[in-house]
């Protein structure tokens, strides 16, 4: 049996803090549950919520809000080294990175302390210091919200891409994702695995830490890094990194460059780099900036963040700010990487 809550607040159930209400509130622990909760809407748009991480919302919400939280971890095979892993869509990002380090499956220690839930994490091909999911992804279990039909989608089927994938894009709303499969490298039985701690400041904060270099290791350097520049939403509301690093040409990089010698890029091509975002809105002037409640973190200029009693229009005034102030400086245009909710 489902429970429909009418009018519920989701100031609790957002990192950014804000306050919002749902038209209705239904919390789904079960694949029985979901589908109850998605028949129960008959229909009509819902509005899927994992750990709250990765969006925006503007206004209250004039629709069902689905909670989906499936929980459960099974290892599915493990062969010559290789570790096939289920993990239910409910399950914490960040505590499923320490479970497998703790089993000593390595492949997600570079993505440890990313904020939100498994179910979300293909949506947004979440990745950090060199490792994106789809680098360890195999398929999801997924419900189609029209027909109630269970399937499972490939690699190949979600079309991963920078912070994308079909779930933002001709899949919007078609699907929940319902639990994520993974492929791990066992060290219990295998040393044929190669840590990526190239990337950042990954290796000057492996040099600080004692002992061997190994995946606790890497992942305590990157939990370190990342919570030396990244407020907890506990603390501080805020969603994590705001805005995707742009994506832009090797020759507009190397004008850049001749007037900002300090501009940082990572090559993708010989005719395309990736620059920070971070940087760019640094060098705008806007780092640390305060209107109202809403602002720019003092520390990571790529964190939007609210001191209090901020709206999600007040915080989503400031990230056009931080848009158009960067578009006038460096002549390039920074992409939202949270997910606007419009209602």
């Amino acid at each position: 049996m489902i429970e429909v809550r009418e009018q519920f607040s989701l100031k609790e159930y957002n990192t950014f803090g804000v306050s919002a209400f749902a038209k209705a509130y239904i919390k789904a622990t079960s694949l029985q549950q979901l589908k109850e909760a998605i028949g129960y809407c008959n229909g009509q748009d819902i509005f899927l919520l994992g750990g709250g991480s990765n969006m925006l919302i503007k206004n209250n919400i004039e629709r069902t809000v689905v909670h989906v939280c499936l929980k459960g971890k099974e290892v599915l095979n493990n062969v010559k080294g290789k570790v096939s892993l289920k993990v239910m869509a409910g399950e914490n990002w960040h505590e499923l990175v320490l479970y497998c380090i703790e089993q000593n499956y390595a492949g997600l220690e570079n993505l440890s302390l990313i904020p939100g839930n498994v179910g979300t994490a293909p949506i947004q091909n979440i990745g950090a210091y060199g490792v994106e999911l789809k680098d360890v992804f195999v398929s999801c279990d997924v419900l189609d919200t029209a027909t109630l039909e269970e399937k499972t989608l490939t690699k190949q089927e979600c079309k991963f891409g920078y912070r994308d994938s079909i779930f933002k894009n001709e899949a919007l709303g078609k699907y929940v994702i319902t639990a994520v499969t993974f492929e791990l490298t066992d060290l219990n039985s295998t040393d044929d695995y190669q840590l990526k701690t190239d990337y950042g400041a990954i290796k000057k904060e492996l040099a600080r830490l004692e002992g061997p270099v190994n995946i606790q290791k890497a992942s305590q350097a990157v939990i370190n890094i990342r919570s030396s520049k990244l407020p907890d939403p506990k603390v501080i509301g805020n969603s994590g990194s705001f805005f995707k690093n742009p994506v832009i040409e090797k020759r507009l990089y190397d004008d850049l460059k001749s007037r900002f010698p300090d501009l940082p890029c990572y090559p993708l091509d010989d005719l395309h780099v990736k620059v920070p975002a971070g940087w760019l809105i640094d060098k705008s002037g806007l780092k640390g900036k305060r209107y109202g409640d809403a602002g720019v973190h003092d520390r990571q200029a790529l964190v939007l963040v609210n001191h209090g009693n901020a709206t999600g229009e007040e915080i989503l005034e400031v990230a056009h700010k931080v848009q158009k102030a960067v578009k006038k400086t460096f002549d390039i245009n920074i992409e939202m990487e949270v997910n606007l909710i419009e209602g």
